[in-house]
């Protein structure tokens, strides 16, 4: 009997004992490859020496101490280091220890600009359906994703919410790409006239879709098109790339593929690679001055804010990633993934789409690949698929509710930055085994049920 409240109340997970590059061992001696990188977390892999090292030698030095005293060496550094690699006018860091905490952050921040403007009226968000932007009540109230925000929907903020980006779904024939993005548009600014100009403080975006809808990358102008009705009506734009950033699509930021520059920025997971919990928000210099020249502080805070140790091992993940560079190992091999998932997958008849960047990948199941119909929920085939692959040693990131937040189901794949091309084979090799044992089960559920 464990103790835990483990995230399921009725499966007692495997216990891991240890990991090394991309694998993870359990205590009973099964290895698995780690192709999701936890919930795309992994970059370097497991037991990188030099950033364990470089914890090690931190908390020799120091392992704690509360900000409203003390800033650190180590928490500087890395603050400098990210705003230097940084898209263009980006001055200031706030590190959290979630990509959550940096929503939150990245909302309040967003509000308090307006209100040390004497903007107060501005009070409202606007974000996409079908997205995730956290499971703490902020990021929850302006996530998309239907069936997390159901339980809790009475406790949430109203926020708007306007088509995601996803043109394997939602371009119809015959509505080109240049056609497709303008539409977009349009719908993002008549959401801004509805609620009126001058009562929206943000437009809130994950620049990849993460793990609701399954790595939704953007087609090309969107987010300049995005940038410009937000630039029109004096509406922030806040980029959540805890998911996709700090080089997951072959970019330190996934904004820089896309030739804009966000208001405020939420970055995590990738950020210290798993050694330690970190996340935090950059902001444009124009934020950091209101508040300067306003009350003259951000009115937030948590305990572990800038953590040393956490500190110590995202400024030794980002040191890593430069000397290996790693970003072009992505950028080059995320093409070679993307090719090796087609090998594997275009022409299986329940796969519907393959998408991704970089080590950034998603596969869309369907039952009929002409009419795009999905499988029926009640079949949980993401679960089904999940347990499969973890019997033949993979780790992925299956999920439900795809297309609406009930329907649909996708697999995501974001191996560590340091996978071969033949370990990538490797996965997409044991996904299809997964995938084709998990379907073969299912279709006798499915045929049952519709009788």
């Amino acid at each position: 009997m464990s103790h835990i409240l483990h995230r399921s109340l009725r499966i007692q997970p495997a216990t891991a004992v240890s990991g090394k590059g991309i694998w993870i061992q359990d205590a009973e001696g099964r290895s698995y490859i780690d192709a999701s990188g936890g919930a795309a977390v992994t970059t370097l892999g497991h037991g990188q020496q030099d950033v364990i090292a470089a914890m090690h030698a931190q908390i020799d030095k120091l392992a704690y101490t509360h900000t409203s005293f003390f800033t650190t060496e180590v928490a500087e550094e890395l603050a400098d280091e990210l705003v230097r690699t940084a898209p263009a006018g980006m001055s200031h860091v706030y590190l959290v220890s979630s990509g959550s905490e940096a929503i939150e952050a990245a909302l309040k921040m967003a509000r308090q600009y307006f209100v040390e403007l004497g903007q107060t009226q501005r009070s409202h968000f606007i974000a996409r359906r079908q997205s995730y932007h956290g499971n703490t009540l902020g990021a929850l109230a302006v996530g998309g994703n239907a069936g997390r925000r159901a339980p809790f929907a009475p406790l949430l903020v109203p926020a708007t919410h306007v088509s995601a980006c996803y043109p394997y779904r939602e371009q119809p024939p015959g509505e080109d790409d240049q056609q497709y993005v303008a539409r977009l548009a349009r719908e993002l600014e008549a959401a801004i006239l509805t609620q009126g100009p001058d009562r929206v403080i943000a437009f809130v975006a994950e620049t990849v879709g993460g793990a609701t809808a399954g790595v939704l990358t953007p087609t090309p102008g969107y987010f300049k098109a995005m940038r410009a009705v937000c630039d029109k009506y004096g509406v922030l734009l806040i980029l959540d790339e805890v998911m996709c950033g700090m080089g997951r699509t072959g970019t330190l930021y996934a904004s820089e593929q896309e030739g804009i520059t966000p208001d405020i920025v939420a970055i995590a997971k990738g950020l210290g690679s798993g050694y330690q919990p970190i996340g935090g928000l950059l902001a444009q210099k124009k934020i950091v001055d209101a508040m300067s020249a306003g009350s003259g502080f951000f009115q937030h805070g948590h305990t572990y804010l800038g953590h040393p140790v956490a500190c110590a091992a995202a400024l030794a993940v980002q040191k890593v990633i430069k000397r290996d560079d790693l970003l072009t190992k992505v950028r080059d091999n995320g093409l070679a993934f993307g090719s090796i998932l087609r090998e594997h997958f275009e022409d299986h008849p329940y796969v519907g789409d393959i998408r991704g960047r970089g080590f950034f990948w998603a596969i869309e199941l369907v039952l009929e690949r002409s009419s795009k119909a999905p499988f029926d929920p009640a079949l949980q085939l993401h679960a089904r698929i999940k347990k499969n692959a973890l019997a033949q040693g993979l780790l992925c990131y299956p999920m439900g509710g795809t297309m609406d937040g009930r329907r649909g189901d996708h697999v995501l794949l974001a191996p560590p930055f340091i996978t071969t091309q033949n370990e990538l084979h490797e996965i997409a090799s044991r996904l299809r085994t997964a995938i084709d044992q998990t379907i073969s089960e299912a279709q006798p559920l499915a045929a049952a049920s519709a009788r």
